[in-house]
C-alpha cells in the first residue's frame, strides 16, 4: 500500500516537473508568426502577424543585433562615469544589452508601471512641470514565464543596465540615443509599448496591438526609430520564440558622429543665423548653437559617447569662425578692436581653458554649479538694463556723447543717401594696467591686466560648458570696463576666439572630435553669419544693442534653470 502510494506521488512529481520545464517550450512551439517585411527604412512601421497559444498574453520583443557594454566605450569621461555608476547599480562594466530594445505587449503592467515624472526648473524646486512615464519594474518581480519572453535580456544585470540606458539621461544620451520627449524635454526612452488607441500614452504613439485571446491570433506593429543608424539589424521574438529579423536602411544624409539624419544645408542655415546674431552682440553664440543642435539637429553622438562630447566640440566651430568672419570689418576696415585688452583677455582665457580648466574640472564638478551661473547671468541682465537708465547715462558722459555723435552720423547718412560711417579706435597711451584710447573723439580707459585675470575665470567656464564665454565677456566689459557696445563686442569676439581654440585643444587632448559634416556646415555658416552680423551692427543704436544683450542674458537664465518656456 505504501509502495503504491509512493509510486503515485513520484509519478505526480515527475509530471509536475515536466510541465514546469516544458511549459515555456510548449508555448514557444505554439507560436506561429512572421514579419510583414524584412527590409524597411528608418521611421517606417514594422508589422508582425501570427498566432500564439489561445488565452496567452502577447509579448513581442524587438532587439537590435548591435549590443553595448560599459567597457566598450572609448570616451575618457564616459569610462569614469560608467565606473562610478556601476557602484550604485546591479550591472557591471561587461554587462551587455542591445542598443535598441522594445517590448510590444497587451499587458505592459507585467513589466512595469506608469509613474509621475517631474522635470524642469532649478534643483531646489524638484521639478516645476509634471508628466507621466513608463518605469520598468524590478527583474526579481517578473514572473518566471515572462522572463523567458525577453529574448537577449535574461539576467538581473542585463535588465538593470537596460533600465539604466532607458530611464537615466546619461544612459539615454550615451547608449540608446532615442528620446521620448515632452516638447523638447527628454523624459525617457521607449521601452515597453502598448496599443496607442487603448492607452493614449504619448510614448505609445505609432504602436498598434490587436490580440484575439480566444484564438491567439494577433497583429502587432510600431514605428521604428527615425534615427536608427543605417543598416541596423533587429531580431524579433514572439513569446520567447525567435521568428525572424529585419533590417532598417538609412533615409537621408547620415551624420556618423552626430548620430542623426540631417541635410547639412539646414545646419549651415542655422549657423548663419546664429553667427550673425553672435557677431552683432558678441555673446551667446555657443549657447544658441547648442540650442539649435539640441532642438533642430538633435545631435546625439555615436553609441558609447555622450551627446555633449560631440555637441560641444562642434559648437567651437561657431564661436571660432563667426568672429573670424567679422574681423575684416571690425579689425581692418573700421579698426574697432582694442587689441591690448583683447589680447590680454585672450591669453587669460587660453590659460584658463587649456591648463586651469583641466585641473579645476577634475576637482570641482562645475557643471553642478550651472544654477549659480544662471544667477550671475540674470544679475548681468538686470545690470545691463540698469545701465540704460538716465541716471547711469549721466555718469558715463563719454558713452552719452559718443552715442549722440553716432546718432547724428546716422541721421546725416540717411539725408545724404549713403552708409553711415563708424568711428575707429585711436590709442592714446598703452600700459599693462592702463590702456587709454579715443572712440568718436571721446576718451576711454581700461585695465588690460585686470581683464586678463578675469579671462582666466571665463576660460575655466568655457572649458566646462563647451561655450565661448561671450555671454560673460561682453557684459563684464560694459559694466566693469564701462566700454560702449561698439567696442566691447569686437574685443569680446577676440576673447571668444582664444577660448574656442583652448576648448578645442582640450577636447582633442581627451580624444573628442566633432562630427565632420556638422563642423564643416557650422564653419561655413558661422563665417558667413559673422560677415553679415558685423555689417548689421551699425544699424543698431547703443541702447538697442544693450536691450538685445539683456534679452539674451534672460534667455540663458531660463535655459540654465531648465525653465522650458515653450511648454
Amino acid at each position: 500500500m505504501h509502495r503504491q502510494f509512493a509510486r503515485a506521488m513520484t509519478a505526480a512529481a515527475v509530471l509536475a516537473l515536466s510541465l514546469f520545464l516544458c511549459g515555456p517550450l510548449w508555448a514557444q512551439n505554439g507560436v506561429q508568426a512572421s514579419l510583414e517585411s524584412k527590409d524597411l527604412q528608418v521611421g517606417e512601421t514594422v508589422t508582425i502577424k501570427g498566432k500564439i497559444q489561445p488565452g496567452k498574453d502577447l509579448f513581442v520583443t524587438v532587439a537590435s543585433q548591435d549590443k553595448f557594454a560599459p567597457q566598450d566605450t572609448d570616451g575618457v569621461n564616459e569610462k569614469k562615469s560608467f565606473a562610478r555608476d556601476v557602484q550604485d547599480n546591479a550591472f557591471e562594466m561587461d554587462t551587455e544589452v542591445p542598443v535598441l530594445y522594445y517590448v510590444l505587449t497587451n499587458k505592459p503592467e507585467e513589466l512595469g508601471n506608469i509613474t509621475k515624472k517631474r522635470f524642469g526648473g532649478p534643483s531646489f524646486a524638484k521639478g516645476i512641470y509634471e508628466t507621466t512615464m513608463f518605469r520598468l519594474g524590478d527583474y526579481d518581480q517578473l514572473n518566471t514565464e515572462l522572463k523567458q519572453y525577453l529574448g537577449p535580456i535574461d539576467t538581473q544585470q542585463e535588465w538593470d543596465f537596460y533600465r539604466y540606458t532607458h530611464e537615466t539621461s546619461y544612459g539615454i544620451n550615451t547608449v540608446t540615443k532615442e528620446r521620448t520627449q515632452i516638447g523638447k524635454v527628454t523624459i525617457f526612452a521607449r521601452s515597453v509599448l502598448g496599443d496607442y488607441e487603448q492607452t493614449g500614452n504619448y510614448w505609445d504613439e505609432g504602436t498598434s496591438i490587436e490580440l484575439d485571446k480566444a484564438t491567439g491570433e494577433f497583429t502587432a506593429s510600431f514605428k521604428t526609430f527615425r534615427h536608427s543608424p543605417p543598416d541596423t539589424n533587429f531580431d524579433v521574438f514572439v513569446n520567447g520564440k525567435e521568428i525572424g529579423s529585419y533590417t532598417l536602411e538609412g533615409k537621408g544624409f547620415w551624420l556618423s558622429l552626430g548620430g542623426r539624419y540631417m541635410n547639412p544645408l539646414w545646419i549651415i542655415l542655422g549657423a548663419i543665423l546664429v553667427g550673425a546674431f553672435f557677431s552683432l552682440i558678441g555673446a551667446a553664440g555657443g549657447m544658441l548653437m547648442a540650442a539649435y543642435q539640441v532642438m533642430v539637429v538633435n545631435t546625439m553622438g555615436p553609441v558609447g559617447i555622450n551627446a555633449a562630447n560631440v555637441l560641444r566640440p562642434s559648437n567651437v566651430a561657431l564661436t571660432l569662425f563667426s568672429p573670424l568672419g567679422s574681423f575684416y570689418r571690425y579689425a581692418i576696415k573700421e579698426r574697432r578692436v582694442a587689441w591690448p585688452v583683447g589680447l590680454s583677455f585672450g591669453v587669460g582665457i587660453l590659460i584658463g581653458s587649456i591648463w586651469l580648466g583641466k585641473y579645476v574640472t577634475e576637482f570641482l564638478p562645475l557643471a553642478s554649479y550651472k544654477e549659480w551661473l544662471a544667477v550671475l547671468v540674470v544679475l548681468m541682465g538686470a545690470r545691463t538694463l540698469y545701465e540704460l537708465t538716465p541716471k547711469v547715462m549721466e555718469k558715463r558722459k563719454n558713452i552719452k556723447a559718443m552715442t549722440q555723435k553716432f546718432n547724428e552720423e546716422v541721421r546725416k547718412a540717411k539725408e545724404e543717401g549713403r552708409a553711415a560711417q563708424m568711428g575707429s579706435i585711436e590709442p592714446v597711451s598703452t600700459g599693462l594696467t592702463n590702456f587709454r584710447f579715443k572712440f568718436w573723439g571721446e576718451e576711454f580707459k581700461i585695465n588690460p591686466l585686470l581683464f586678463g585675470i578675469i579671462g582666466l575665470g571665463i576660460g575655466i567656464v568655457a572649458r566646462c560648458f563647451g561655450i565661448g564665454g561671450g555671454f560673460l565677456l561682453v557684459p563684464i566689459m560694459t559694466m566693469v570696463g564701462a566700454l560702449p557696445m561698439y567696442v566691447a563686442v569686437p574685443v569680446g569676439l577676440v576673447g571668444t576666439c582664444f577660448s574656442s581654440i583652448g576648448s578645442f585643444i582640450g577636447y582633442l587632448m581627451n580624444g573628442y572630435l566633432p562630427d565632420f559634416w556638422i563642423a564643416l556646415a557650422i564653419i561655413i555658416g558661422g563665417f558667413v553669419g559673422g560677415t553679415i552680423g558685423s555689417r548689421m551692427q551699425k544699424l543698431f543704436t547703443e541702447k538697442q544693442l544693450k536691450w538685445i544683450l539683456a534679452v539674451v542674458l534672460f534667455f540663458l537664465f531660463f535655459r540654465f534653470f531648465k525653465i522650458e518656456i515653450w511648454l
